[in-house]
């Protein structure tokens, strides 16, 4: 794969999904931004990461240590099912000629 091509990946931006490896294991978060080049997820509350801010005056920026969510792998988090509340995989299904997203467990749909 070259440097410029998008992974597919299994989740979506505002998708609830639990951490399933690492230091956050077990947390449940929506996911706030997804990087498809780099194959990474930007999840709520999880992959907390503390960061030394320079301050700056003139953009009325006060330095010190602040604490932010960082990105992290997409592999490490797995669709969480509100209806049957597990970590499930994602099925596709074509329901009234559109492609959508189910859950593998209950097949309960995963898109609005």
């Amino acid at each position: 794969m070259s440097k410029t091509e998008e992974k597919k990946l299994h989740t979506k931006v505002g998708d609830r999904v639990i951490v399933t490896s690492g230091r956050d294991k077990g947390k449940v978060g929506n996911v706030k931004e997804v990087d498809t080049k780099k194959g990474e997820v930007l999840v709520e509350g999880v992959n907390i990461v503390t960061k030394a801010q320079k301050a700056n005056p003139m953009a009325g920026i006060q330095g010190g240590l602040v604490k932010k969510e960082a990105f992290m792998d997409s592999s490490k988090v797995m669709v969480y099912c509100p209806s049957c509340e597990k970590a499930t995989r994602v099925k596709h299904d074509v329901k009234d000629g559109k492609k959508i997203r189910v859950c593998k467990k209950c097949g309960e749909s995963l898109d609005v």
